[in-house]
């Protein structure tokens, strides 16, 4: 193998890629597995699950078969909305944990089995093959399991994550066994081989995902928790269902964004654009101190309220309308002084580590997907037999039985993947998704700023530097933003910090724009050069 260096110290710049049929996604093998299903007749959602299923074996640091999913889709006619985020074991409880972890703990720890709700993202593929997909269930399987059987060379930025987990999770049961094959990550270009999920996706995929829920693969699962001290059980699988939902929206500059409801975190960019929506954005130099600070402040203020009232919506104190209504927006939206920066609180409105990809074909079916680990590997976890690589959903929760989000049996905790769908006057306009823990509804807004209200392209805006709050005054900035924007947003009161690892700090992207007609004008796609990715199409 030759000894390259693959740190590029010159600007690369990507172009839209325009087809009738075509897949975006954050590695390049699994866009082309998914575009391996139009060309043999499938359709978007074929596409998207035949992806989503290469993802866990060529970008393991992001998602596994141990993922959790959502999804939102244009059938042609109408959106639809997939919730396949795990729930807590039966066993799961405030008492369980502190229990075990002393009356000190405010959560489920962060690695190891007790992070591990039940795996939602095999779920979805099932469910979303059922009732829209074209191809054999079987077929859709059949490139992650060649992938995972033959091996692939390790891409840069996934490597980069990988070594970067190492040494917190080399310890975790069946990590090292899976993901260190030589006893240390695989170097860039170097060959993985996953056998262990090549079985595991040819049981999932002979079986519909039934051996994920109900078989033999539940049944190792079981053991394997048993084993290392965890609570999960094969009923817990066995009682599983993804959730069909309708999407949740607000309007933006005469389109509307569509997002899949609590107890995901999208509503926070429904209500930072409802809050910017009052403001004259376009108006405001691009890329300028004001435009940004009042981005800025607006997802403070939608994070505020988020954090305080996002939970499983039966254990919310009001509703997702609530937070939504224009009328608390605009109250929210005053609060905003464009003279400096605020360290917000939530409001009281009145009651009444990750992967995206989205696929379209020339019927016009368009799909936005995203599935999860969580924090780079998940929860450290895998099973052996299988390769399943189990996400730590469960660290969302709380303990604090006052909180919405207190731990419960057979709940689902605060989740951050969110899937987004932009239309116009009930029309579909672009599926599309920006990955990254907290940046995700940061990275929504931010470019949908850039092609909204200053008409630059999917992958223009995609390319264009970010910014990220954390808490309080604190903001994290890419290095390529302008010199004086930054100062000029330390001089309102912001705490700057200036980043370089953009990989999960500033979110990584893929959009899907539709052109007009599907099967004559096609779609614009773009993909993030923050991530390996590729926007592939035909």
């Amino acid at each position: 193998m030759p000894t390259f260096d693959y740190a590029n110290p010159y600007p690369s710049h990507r172009i839209p890629v325009f087809a009738r049929n075509v897949v975006a996604t954050s590695q390049p093998l699994a866009a082309q597995a998914g575009l391996r299903m139009l060309a043999h007749g499938g359709n978007a959602v074929d596409a998207a699950i035949a992806a989503a299923a290469a993802m866990t074996v060529v970008e393991p640091v992001s998602n596994g078969l141990g993922s959790d999913a959502f999804c939102i889709l244009w059938d042609g006619a109408q959106l639809h909305g997939l919730n396949a985020s795990g729930r807590a074991p039966a066993a799961w409880t405030p008492q369980h944990f502190k229990g075990r972890y002393g009356d000190g703990a405010n959560a489920p720890p962060k690695r190891g089995i007790d992070s591990v709700t039940v795996p939602g993202a095999v779920s979805s593929w099932a469910a979303l093959s059922e009732r829209f997909g074209k191809l054999p269930f079987a077929d859709l399987l059949a490139p992650a399991i060649e992938i995972a059987e033959r091996g692939y060379a390790v891409t840069p930025v996934v490597q980069q994550k990988w070594a970067a987990a190492t040494p917190e999770l080399g310890r975790e049961p069946g990590f090292a066994d899976a993901f260190l094959p030589r006893g240390r990550p695989p170097e860039v270009g170097e060959r993985f081989v996953f056998a262990s999920a090549a079985r595991g996706l040819r049981a999932i995929a002979e079986s519909k995902g039934r051996a994920f829920y109900g078989g033999e693969i539940a049944q190792a699962l079981e053991r394997f928790s048993a084993q290392h001290g965890g609570a999960l059980k094969a009923s817990d699988f066995a009682a599983y269902r993804p959730e069909w939902v309708e999407p949740i929206a607000k309007n933006y500059r005469g389109h509307t964004l569509h997002q899949i409801p609590p107890n995901g975190q999208g509503i926070a960019a429904l209500m930072a654009l409802g809050m910017l929506e009052r403001f004259d954005i376009a108006g405001l130099p691009r890329d300028g101190v004001a435009a940004t600070h009042l981005q800025i402040e607006a997802m403070k203020l939608a994070f505020a309220d988020t954090y305080h009232y996002v939970a499983e919506p039966g254990a919310m104190a009001l509703t997702a309308a609530d937070l939504l209504s224009d009328a608390y927006l605009a109250e929210r939206a005053r609060l905003i002084d464009p003279t400096r920066a605020q360290d917000f609180g939530a409001g009281n409105p009145v009651k009444g580590g990750t992967i995206y990809l989205t696929a379209a074909d020339e019927r016009g079916m368009m799909v936005s997907f995203i599935q999860s680990n969580y924090m780079g590997f998940g929860s450290g976890c895998v099973e052996p037999n299988f390769g399943i690589s189990l996400q730590n959903r469960g660290h969302a929760f709380n303990l604090d039985p006052a909180s919405a989000n207190v731990v419960a049996p057979g709940k689902r905790p605060f989740h951050t993947i969110i899937p987004g769908f932009l239309t116009k006057s009930g029309a579909p306009v672009m599926s599309f998704g920006v990955m990254g823990a907290n940046m995700q509804p940061q990275g929504h807004v931010q470019t949908l700023v850039r092609m909204l209200d200053y008409q630059q392209n999917p992958q223009t805006a995609c390319d264009a530097p970010r910014w990220r709050f954390n808490a309080g005054l604190e903001i994290n900035v890419e290095a390529g933003m302008d010199a004086e924007t930054v100062q000029g947003l330390a001089a309102l009161g912001h705490r700057m910090e200036v980043i370089n690892d953009s990989y999960q700090d500033f979110g990584a992207g893929q959009f899907i724009w539709r052109l007009g007609d599907p099967s004559t004008d096609g779609y614009l796609a773009a993909s993030d050069a923050r991530r390996d990715g590729l926007a592939a199409g035909f």
